[in-house]
């Protein structure tokens, strides 16, 4: 029987506090630091490994986040989850976003039909359809191919595919599977749609709009913008956009789309890049194989979230010390820096990721929690990170765990040697060296060049970043989040948290206002 308690009633969170603390700087400097980054290091599927040397643990703190984990029964929660209990209690839904990548457990049934029948059927239609878009069964009024495939979505509906798309687009340059290029429409703003629509040929263009509901009003609005542009180009908006929606939205069956592809309130937004939501821009850019080659990846990764001793489950084990670090050692955020620029929206993605579903101040039942919760996450890539905040990373005031990734091979294979090594191998030096830097610190008698050391960090290692390992990335970060939530006893998969603004919006635009909203929107002209 699976028991949903808060994180401070665990016995072995009142273990995990009484446990001593690593000191970092002694634990990474010489032998000793090398012979932890040899063992700390957990394999992640697809070629990554998972390296957490240079985090704050040992085995004595290890054995207490295994203790943590049986009690908060982190195993038997995810396997109530892909065996599709109702897991999402604030709004009474199943939570399937594994399933879209494979069948984890007993079959799902939901709705009077098969969940994994219903994503696979999904797929198989999105994927035929966008190989008749590239051989040209499918065309523009004029009979020409469709060159450029737009993504009109918010939030889940574009964070998570334009950060894969950008991974992934020069592997696909290089591996000749770049079939059209692909833009994103996202913000409300004017100038987001406007931008992206003067550099595009609309006449061979597809637009892919993406709502679930139907009725988001920041993509309905920029569906009007383009719209409008197809229609003063002459051309027939109904001929050039397609729908990623619910069965039940407006847009379902809607002569004004090509087709649509669904999806269902199973997935959250931010979940959502390995369903229809990813698939249909995704399969259009690269083709259908890639992106199944991406959800081999993250069902790799979800198979070995599934082992119950953290030292074989890096997602797992990547959220417990986590745990540790925002509740025990009471660090605030955490700094993603991917050391690759095909990354370079990635932290993006994971801020909503996590900040979205952990973000959170009552139990999954609604009532306060006495303790921290989510961190804060931000990130850029490096090394023009290190140009920018690692300043503060270094030697400010807070601790900051940091989550590196590193790839020992980049993407397109083109590179140069200049004073003796290439520029794959500067990178990957730096990112050694910050690691180090970061852990061990340095003495010096000016203050002002004196490094504290004992910052934390971790680094998910590959080999090349592809699509599976991709794939298995993104797995991981879900499988954490999920797992952090199920130790702070949250509901990680629903987001009231974004609904207040959006009502108080609607009323300013309906101009039924009064007190500060009323002045705020007279000051912007409203």
């Amino acid at each position: 029987m699976i028991n949903w308690k808060n994180m401070d009633t665990l016995a072995a969170y009142q273990e995990l506090q009484n446990v001593e603390p690593v000191n970092l700087v002694e634990a990474m400097s010489g032998e000793n630091g090398a012979e932890r980054v040899r063992n700390y290091s957990v394999t992640m599927g697809e070629g990554l490994a998972f390296n957490y040397g240079a985090r704050p643990v040992d085995d004595k703190i290890l054995a207490a986040l295994a203790k943590l984990a049986d009690e908060a029964q982190l195993t038997e929660k995810y396997a109530a989850l892909y065996n599709g209990e109702m897991i999402n209690t604030g709004e009474k839904r199943l939570v399937l976003h594994q399933l879209t990548r494979g069948q984890l457990g007993e079959p799902v049934i939901a709705d009077g039909v098969d969940k994994r029948e219903f994503y696979v059927n999904e797929q198989k239609k999105i994927a035929e359809f966008a190989n008749k878009v590239h051989s040209g069964e499918i065309t523009n009024a004029a009979g020409e191919k469709f060159t450029t495939v737009v993504q009109i979505g918010i939030g889940g509906s574009d964070l998570g595919p334009r950060a894969i798309y950008l991974a992934l687009e020069n592997w696909a340059k290089v591996n000749d599977t770049l079939k059209m290029k692909a833009e994103f429409i996202s913000n409300v703003d004017p100038d987001d749609a406007a931008g992206v629509l003067s550099k595009i040929d609309v006449a061979h263009s597809l637009f892919v709009l993406v709502s679930k509901s139907g009725t988001t009003l920041e993509t309905l609005t920029n569906e009007s913008f383009v719209k409008n542009a197809l229609e003063n180009a002459g051309l027939n908006p109904a001929n050039h956009m397609i729908a990623v929606t619910s069965e039940t939205s407006p847009l379902a069956k809607n002569e004004g789309y090509m087709t649509a592809f669904f999806m269902d309130d199973y997935i959250g937004g931010r979940y959502s890049s390995s369903s229809g939501v990813g698939g249909a821009v995704l399969s259009l850019a690269f083709g259908p194989e890639v992106f199944a080659q991406f959800l081999d990846g993250a069902a790799e990764a979800d198979i070995l979230a599934k082992n119950p001793d953290i030292k074989q489950n890096a997602a797992m084990l990547d959220a417990l010390i986590g745990v540790y670090e925002r509740n025990v050692l009471g660090y605030p955020s955490t700094a993603v820096l991917p050391y690759s620029q095909a990354l370079s929206r990635f932290p993006a993605h994971l801020q909503q990721l996590d900040m979205e579903s952990n973000g959170k101040s009552v139990n999954r039942f609604g009532e306060p929690v006495d303790y921290v919760t989510g961190p804060v996450i931000f990130g850029e890539p490096g090394t023009n990170g290190q140009h920018s905040f690692y300043q503060l990373l270094h030697q400010g005031s807070d601790i900051i765990p940091l989550q590196f990734m590193g790839f020992r091979n980049s993407q397109m294979g083109t590179d140069v040697v200049i004073e003796g090594s290439t520029s794959q191998q500067k990178l990957c030096a730096n990112v050694a060296a910050q690691i180090v830097a970061f852990a061990c610190g340095k003495e010096d008698e000016n203050r002002n060049k004196y490094f504290a050391g004992g910052r934390p960090s971790s680094i998910i290692i590959g080999d090349k970043l592809t699509p599976k390992a991709m794939g298995a990335i993104l797995a991981h970060f879900e499988n954490k989040v999920m797992y952090q939530g199920f130790v702070w006893n949250l509901n990680s998969f629903d987001q009231e948290g974004v609904q207040l603004g959006k009502v108080l919006a609607k009323k300013v635009l309906a101009h039924d206002t009064d007190g500060a909203l009323k002045v705020y929107s007279e000051l912007l002209n409203i």
